[in-house]
């Protein structure tokens, strides 16, 4: 997937979370399993940490659903 400057510029706006952050948290993504469990629950923990944002476990447990059911819209930057 490759994403502009202005989407970066849109998602910091937003959360606060930087284009070099956002990178390496996609990184890790990519080098680990999206389909692993601990792996998403590490990157969702991280993501609440660096947004300031409380992830209950209820939350988190939908996120996971989600994303092990691929029910992840596909256009990430449409939601932004």
């Amino acid at each position: 997937m490759n994403f502009s400057d202005n989407f970066f510029k849109k998602v910091e706006k937003k959360t606060n979370v930087d284009k070099d952050t956002i990178l390496n948290l996609a990184s890790k993504l990519e080098q680990g399993n999206m389909k692993d469990e601990n792996n998403l629950r590490d990157v969702i923990q991280e993501l609440g940490k660096l947004t300031g944002k409380d992830i209950t476990k209820d939350k988190e447990d939908k996120i996971i659903s989600a994303v092990l059911n691929d029910k992840v819209p596909k256009n990430i930057d449409k939601m932004i």
